[in-house]
């Protein structure tokens, strides 16, 4: 073993093509590359610098902030390979921007849920740590999600997700023929009662190696589906990603009020004004 990539090509990264000068430096991470223009809706402009398979980045400024978006497809497989390229170039501060499915009562079609910390049922970030490594979100980030959903004055919820990697099966869903895994018929309940509000598929993988490689990151997803009620509609997205623009904002607003202080990092005591 080398430790020398395959990619002979030291900067444009070999699946997501960018370089260190096509990117800022926080991400937003949605997984379908048709909601990016979601995204970039909140900003003031946005330039598309990269197109290759389910990843398609844009990079652009919101109020003056740079910031960039990069799809990363379905799953931790693939979202891995994001956060790892991004990473590369240079990108500190990462936040999954997605959609999922809601399994308390409290967590309506609609709602946002801001992830505190996830349950690792994806294989992706076993390749990289021990399976009881915990997948923690930035303390930053959570607190930028929160203060940003409540200046919208959005409804939000803020705790543990489950991270799977089937959308069927690995989420308690039957598979083809009314196919049903071992435990899918309680795995739900068994998340409700440990008080997990959320189920995807990408959010433990992106936490994971954003600790590993001391990269600031979270994520704020809509709920499409009610897991409770049995209701499930499209919806939120403009919510996810407007809290998700604005919690850039103030995440650059944090970084400034630790410049001009004398703090190591940003703490409540130095406001986010």
């Amino acid at each position: 073993m080398t430790g020398d990539s395959e990619d002979p090509n030291d900067e444009t990264q070999y699946h997501l093509e960018v370089g260190p000068e096509d990117v800022a430096d926080a991400a937003l991470l949605p997984g379908d590359p048709d909601r990016l223009e979601t995204i970039t809706d909140q900003w003031d402009d946005s330039t598309e610098v990269a197109r290759h398979r389910e990843y398609r980045t844009v990079t652009g400024r919101a109020d003056d902030v740079p910031i960039s978006a990069c799809s990363t497809g379905i799953g931790s497989p693939s979202a891995a390979i994001a956060v790892e390229e991004l990473a590369r170039v240079g990108v500190g501060t990462v936040i999954r921007v997605g959609s999922c499915g809601g399994i308390q009562p409290e967590t309506d079609v609609g709602d946002l849920v801001i992830t505190s910390g996830a349950v690792r049922q994806e294989g992706t970030s076993d390749e990289y740590v021990r399976s009881d490594y915990p997948a923690t979100a930035s303390h930053e980030v959570v607190t930028a999600l929160i203060a940003a959903a409540e200046r919208l004055d959005y409804e939000y919820h803020v705790g543990v997700t489950m991270s799977a990697d089937s959308f069927y099966a690995g989420q308690g869903r039957p598979g083809f023929g009314g196919f049903e895994a071992a435990g899918s018929e309680t795995l739900l309940e068994e998340l409700r009662e440990v008080n997990v509000l959320n189920v995807e598929m990408e959010a433990s993988a992106i936490l994971t190696l954003a600790n590993v490689y001391g990269l600031r990151a979270g994520a704020v997803c809509s709920v499409y589906a009610d897991r409770t009620s049995g209701e499930f509609r499209t919806t939120g997205d403009d919510r996810a990603a407007e809290t998700a623009t604005l919690a850039v904002k103030l995440l650059a607003a944090m970084d400034d009020r630790v410049a001009a202080s004398d703090a190591d990092r940003w703490h409540p005591g130095l406001s986010i004004e």
